[in-house]
């Protein structure tokens, strides 16, 4: 069996305790770390390898960041998805392990509808499609994982009335997330959780987490042969409590074969 977290952290060095917290606790075989806000030198390798854990990781000063975490080190590494969309900023890390590629990606935001960051948004979109359709092709498994800013059905979303057509949940955002699925893969949380209300991102105002404001925007997608093996889903929930908490909950996949 294998374990894979994807997590916003919206910080790692604020969340590191955090992170190394959830590694003890859940044991994964990888993390998918998005939002570092840090470039690579200020990456927490040591910290991480002390937990039993390596690392690879795409910084930034200040914003966006991703990074993989596993017990055992990658066969190939791709940083970026400049091949498909010229892109500066890190949003996507891609590691090999034996016959399965594992993404792990930070899609743009979007700001609002309409807007250049909205266009931005679904044009990296149109690349990481082209990407993920030559991986599909070439890996025998996939794995992606990420904050996609997406919630795709009313059901991700505490209001969906009020978030009608605005960003995070446009048609053209959802259609595009339907498009990726509809290549091959399987959202792993909705293969065990059919019900609404159920939510990865809690905005910080408004007391958006004890309300129950959020909506579904982190997923783990799997490719359709490797998500028949998904045994176990789940938001933790838990690590959006306490002290100096991300904003975004870790997912959980739990697969019943080996990597």
């Amino acid at each position: 069996m294998f374990k894979v977290v994807t997590w916003n952290v919206n910080s790692v060095a604020v969340r590191l305790n955090r992170l190394l917290s959830l590694l003890e606790r859940e044991k994964p075989d990888f993390v998918l770390l998005q939002e570092l806000k840090c470039i690579e030198e200020k990456f927490p390798f040591e910290a991480i390898k002390e937990a039993g854990y390596l690392s690879t990781a795409m910084g930034q000063k200040t914003y966006n960041g991703v990074a993989i975490l596993s017990k055992e080190p990658p066969q190939e590494v791709t940083k970026g998805i400049d091949a498909f969309y010229q892109d500066p900023a890190a949003r996507l890390i891609k590691a090999r392990y034996g016959d399965t590629s594992i993404i792990c990606c930070y899609v743009p935001n979007g700001q609002e509808v309409g807007s250049e960051k909205y266009r931005y948004k679904l044009a990296w979109l149109n690349g990481f499609k082209d990407l993920i359709r030559v991986e599909l092709k070439t890996q025998k498994h996939l794995i992606i994982g990420g904050d996609f800013n997406i919630a795709p059905e009313d059901r991700d979303v505490h209001d969906p009335e009020a978030w009608k057509g605005k960003i995070l949940c446009s048609s053209p955002e959802r259609d595009m997330f339907f498009d990726l699925l509809n290549l091959g893969l399987t959202d792993t949380f909705r293969l065990h959780h059919q019900e609404k209300g159920l939510f990865s991102w809690w905005d910080y105002r408004a007391l958006g987490f004890q309300k129950n404001q959020g909506l579904r925007i982190d997923f783990i997608l799997a490719s359709n042969s490797l998500a028949q093996k998904c045994i176990v889903s789940s938001i933790d929930k838990e690590e959006r409590k306490g002290e100096k908490p991300s904003d975004h909950a870790p997912v959980i996949a739990q697969f019943s074969s080996p990597i």
